[in-house]
């Protein structure tokens, strides 16, 4: 919009035009995944490759725009506590191997192994 009545609000007019990712076809189920948690707002499943004997990812179901975490806002502190607090959750479930703790790690691009 040239006359910028829209510059004000976060996000509005913008669509995300990027291709879906691997993580957005395994939300839609075009991918098949191991689901071990499910809500409106965050996915959680076994990863395919594991790179320890526990591995497993958590992801917000909309990317809302944030498809790396560098590029966060304010805007994602309630989607990216909701997902912090889900690995919590199922890093306290010994039937998926957790013992006495969890190692937690946030992968941020190509480069980090995303």
């Amino acid at each position: 919009e040239s006359k910028g009545r829209w510059d004000t609000i976060w996000m509005a007019g913008l669509r995300d035009k990027d291709p879906a990712t691997i993580f957005d076809k395994l939300v839609s189920g075009e991918i098949p995944a191991d689901i071990l948690y499910e809500d409106d707002c965050v996915f959680a499943f076994k990863d395919i490759k594991p790179a320890a004997p526990v591995h497993l990812l958590v992801i917000p179901k909309d990317r809302m725009n944030l498809k790396n975490l560098r590029h966060s806002s304010s805007e994602h502190i309630e989607i990216l506590g909701k997902c912090l607090a889900v690995a919590g959750k199922l890093s306290n479930m010994r039937e998926l191997g957790f013992g006495d703790g969890a190692r937690i790690v946030i992968n941020d691009g190509a480069d980090a192994g995303q």
